[in-house]
């Protein structure tokens, strides 16, 4: 089963880039996602550019509504994402406990709903 974690975090509190502490952070999260990648889990995982440059697209009555930054303020905003095969959520769950981003903020945890077949 696949199972997609979201990595949520606050921008703010992120080491600026290029500093110790932002090596340090980014070493945590290659070491564990190169842990998943040998343990035959990870399909993909990726951070994602701060939500200031986020575009949210609306269409209402047809008409398509575009918005500059996140679709809502949030003290937690998502940063990355991870994709798993599992064999359940107990698994899944390990491996998301693992992630940084769960001692700085949240990991979400969501199962895949399969549309096509694998």
């Amino acid at each position: 089963m696949r199972y997609l974690l979201l990595l949520h975090v606050n921008e703010d509190s992120m080491p600026e880039p290029g500093t110790p502490a932002a090596e340090e952070l980014y070493s945590a999260y290659f070491a564990v996602t190169e842990a998943m990648a040998k343990a035959g889990v990870l399909v993909d995982s990726a951070p994602l550019q701060p939500v200031r440059s986020a575009t949210t697209l609306r269409v209402r009555g047809g008409e398509t509504l575009l918005t500059d930054g996140p679709y809502a303020e949030l003290k937690e905003q998502l940063g990355g994402y991870t994709l798993l095969e599992c064999a359940d959520l107990d698994e899944a769950l390990r491996w998301a406990a693992k992630i940084p981003a769960a001692a700085r903020g949240a990991v979400e945890v969501r199962p895949v709903i399969p549309v096509r077949p694998s």
